[in-house]
């Protein structure tokens, strides 16, 4: 495992180019003490990070678990050294790839209201979605939106035209008409 000092300047390389002057020798391999490492086991799986990976999206869940009361104000375990949670692990996975590289994907074969209940337990804004999974994560409320569009009208159309039947079956003052006039209606309303 590389430490972050040397992951940086790994990164900095130009293809062609000299590898940088310092080394990574193995003393700068633990560089990160063990307090900057955190445990999260969500739904059973383990996660590991560093705190100032989860300080990357301040006012969220993640980031109040570096708080120094966070362990009498979540659900956290001395002996096992871990916060838990009874969440989606899978899910969990993309939230904490998120604090990672600052893109959200969705993930494919999970279900937009998840996906949605789960960003509103982290205290994830949903328009962080990535554009790529846009489509994908609004596909159900599209969906819903257009079920609405077409109930909610039929339903008003119903009522009116049961409306103007009873009005055409009653007289002016209020008693019901005599049945020709009824069947008149009744004929009528089918035009």
């Amino acid at each position: 495992m590389l430490s972050s000092v040397c992951v940086s300047s790994f990164r900095g390389r130009k293809p062609g180019s000299q590898a940088p002057a310092k080394s990574c020798a193995r003393g700068d391999m633990g560089r990160h003490e063990d307090s900057e490492k955190i445990v999260i086991n969500v739904g059973g799986v383990r996660h590991e990070t560093y705190r100032s990976t989860l300080q990357t999206l301040p006012g969220t869940r993640l980031a109040w678990l570096t708080e120094p009361d966070a362990c009498s104000n979540f659900d956290y375990d001395p002996a096992a050294d871990e916060f838990f949670f009874d969440r989606h692990p899978q899910v969990f996975a993309y939230v904490l790839n998120y604090y990672r590289t600052g893109k959200l994907h969705c993930p494919a074969d999970v279900c937009g209201p998840l996906f949605e209940e789960e960003l509103a337990f982290w205290g994830i804004d949903e328009t962080d979605v990535e554009a790529c999974c846009w489509m994908n994560y609004r596909q159900h409320r599209d969906a819903e939106e257009a079920l609405d569009s077409f109930e909610a009208p039929e339903a008003q159309e119903e009522e009116d035209a049961a409306g103007d039947l009873k009005r055409l079956c009653l007289q002016e003052d209020g008693r019901q008409a005599g049945w020709g006039r009824r069947w008149q209606a009744q004929g009528w309303g089918r035009f």
